[in-house]
């Protein structure tokens, strides 16, 4: 038994920040039924980067926000399209999107439309700037939140320019938001019998993950700034060091005793006792702001004692501190994906991908006791239920023949236009591989 195993999901949603909500929920045991047009969501072949594999493999981000989920794959603006989608509808428990809400309502999927079918619907739509306010139907991505909410004002060298932290965390952290959204709208609807309509977007998440950040310049009156490899808002030595060999380390250097030590090792005697930094308190500042500014000057001695050992020999060295210096060496992404701590738990799987073989996959960061979700294997091929969801919904031999036969390869020229369901006035053309 998994936590929402026997909730229905219908995810009408692209890109990362809805179908990632809809990634969860499917790891959590809910049924998702993920709608794609006849040529699939345009981010099933997208590629980014450094991307050698077959075209028909699938996108890095699709696969990211899709397994677990069955994939129907129809054209809405045909009647029974719509049929299929409407009695989803009427069996879901929820409806998961993140389109734009004019296009949901040219299209007679809105709120009010949905909820008047099924009123114990949970209506979760995800959007970029908030449902509300004068920028509530504008366009966005993941950056545009990052930038608008100040994140990328506070990341870099100081009087270097803006910084775009590298990932996607505006759209994943609305992600995060709207499926906590929808877990606790379900609860709400088993404890007072109601369905009811749940919004975020990308840039209220990341308001909301930066609330300390925020509320600080509010109570202060004053702006944090860029501090390069440190913290904007923790003083003191607490920061990202190098290593002579090009390794990094974050280190927070804890009592007096350890002080001495890496000072000792590193070969930076001289400012041991040093009347500026001769305690912890001088070092890492927190109540005292008499002693912030001169905490910050520390910094370019720990950073000249880092650069004296390589990777390997600032390893030892830390084994030997406990628990006196917290030291993590700097991870790329390789790294990560061989991390034993991550695999124990769960947070890096591997998976079979269609076209890739075997790879290791981000997995689900959140575990439970007695009813555990588990990792799905499954990565639908592009309308691979569409038949399955069908009968299950009790169309007829004839109707499902009509649905199958308008799935179209996103490369042909005449298929239809996969950018539809935006519901803009003006489609756009099949997206180019």
């Amino acid at each position: 038994m998994e936590p929402l195993e026997g909730i229905r999901v219908v995810e009408f949603a692209i890109a990362v920040q809805g179908p990632y909500a809809g990634g969860f929920l499917a790891e959590m045991g809910a049924d998702v039924i993920k709608v794609e047009p006849p040529t699939g969501d345009a981010n099933r072949w997208h590629y980014g980067v450094n991307y050698e594999l077959p075209q028909e493999a699938m996108g890095a981000q699709f696969l990211s926000v899709s397994t677990g989920k069955r994939s129907i794959s129809l054209d809405i603006k045909t009647p029974v399209g719509m049929e299929v989608v409407l009695r989803l509808v009427d069996q879901a428990d929820v409806f998961l999107t993140n389109f734009r809400e004019g296009a949901l309502q040219r299209l007679g999927l809105d709120y009010e439309t949905l909820s008047q079918r099924n009123e114990r619907l949970i209506y979760a739509r995800a959007n970029g700037f908030g449902p509300k306010g004068p920028d509530a139907a504008k366009r966005m991505s993941d950056q545009y939140a990052q930038s608008r909410s100040g994140i990328a004002g506070v990341t870099g060298e100081a009087g270097s320019r803006p910084i775009i932290p590298g990932a996607v965390i505006g759209d994943t952290g609305g992600a995060m938001a709207l499926a906590l959204g929808i877990t606790t709208a379900l609860t709400a609807r088993e404890l007072h019998g109601v369905g009811q309509k749940v919004e975020t977007s990308a840039y209220g998440a990341m308001i909301w993950m930066q609330a300390w950040e925020i509320n600080h310049s509010s109570l202060t009156g004053t702006l944090l700034t860029k501090e390069g490899p440190h913290h904007p808002n923790v003083p003191g030595q607490v920061g990202i060091y190098e290593t002579s060999d090009d390794g990094s380390f974050c280190l927070g250097i804890r009592s007096d005793n350890a002080w001495r030590a890496f000072c000792e090792f590193s070969g930076i005697n001289e400012i041991v006792d040093d009347p500026r930094w001769d305690d912890h308190q001088k070092r890492n500042p927190y109540a005292d702001q008499g002693l912030v500014e001169t905490s910050r000057e520390v910094r370019p001695h720990v950073a000249r004692a880092m650069r004296s050992h390589t990777t390997a020999e600032w390893e030892e060295f830390f084994a030997t501190q406990g628990e006196e210096i917290l030291a993590q060496r700097v991870f790329d992404y390789l790294d990560v994906l061989e991390d034993p701590q991550a695999l124990e738990n769960g947070y890096i799987v591997e998976k079979e991908i269609p076209h890739a073989g075997k790879r290791k996959l981000t997995g689900n960061p959140i575990q439970f006791s007695k009813t555990p979700g588990s990792s799905k294997s499954l990565v639908p091929e592009l309308g691979q239920h569409t038949t399955e969801v069908m009968r299950e919904l009790g169309f007829a031999d004839a109707e499902i023949a009509e649905v199958e036969a308008q799935k179209a390869s996103p490369l042909d020229p005449g298929a239809v236009d996969q950018h539809a369901y935006r519901g803009d006035e003006k489609g756009r053309g099949p997206r180019k591989n």
